[in-house]
């Protein structure tokens, strides 16, 4: 039996809920989940404002390949939504957001966005398969604070990903969903 979400938010929470409506025009979904654990929750939601401010060293396009194609591998409805969301919103289109899951093929992404694809990637499975050659060629390209803040972003990504899953927390309706055929590897 799926554990069911709450019926109503808990009074702490409702401030963050009142910045979901005003930023999203909805309460997430998520909230009803994880609102049974409400100081996880505003942790959380620091932590990714954090890795999403405008002074971070990692491209915002970046950000949002990365965890769009982390919430692929996670089967994580919701994360599929609000990440391909945010991939339409910095593109202005939806070609990108539609190729993340077949990105070794496509033309589409940067040698940057393919490197780092493949880091979210290798630092998801189960134990982490990052190797030598991988930390090199990333090296060449971000420095230690965005490559730290990369592999944060990665590590939150699949806390919330696999939470949401897990949970069976469902897409929100914020963007269309990608063909769940091409999102070919599981963790």
């Amino acid at each position: 039996m799926a554990l069911p979400p709450l019926r109503a938010i808990p009074l702490i929470l409702r401030p963050q809920a009142w910045l979901h409506r005003r930023h999203y025009g909805q309460v997430l979904n998520p909230i009803y989940w994880w609102g049974r654990i409400p100081f996880i929750f505003y942790l959380v939601s620091m932590f990714v404002g954090y890795l999403e401010r405008k002074r971070s060293p990692v491209d915002p396009l970046l950000r949002s390949l990365v965890s769009a194609r982390i919430a692929q591998l996670c089967h994580c409805a919701f994360c599929v939504d609000i990440t391909n969301m945010k991939i339409a919103q910095r593109t202005g289109s939806m070609e990108k957001l539609l190729a993340v899951s077949d990105w070794q093929n496509s033309t589409l992404f940067s040698e940057t966005e393919k490197l780092a694809l493949a880091y979210a990637e290798a630092a998801s499975l189960t134990p982490p398969q990052v190797d030598d050659d991988l930390r090199a060629k990333l090296s060449a390209h971000f420095d230690a604070q965005a490559l730290t803040e990369l592999t944060a972003l990665i590590g939150l990504q699949n806390l919330s990903a696999r939470f949401n899953s897990s949970m069976d927390i469902p897409a929100q309706g914020l963007c269309r969903l990608p063909d769940e055929s091409n999102t070919t590897s599981k963790l």
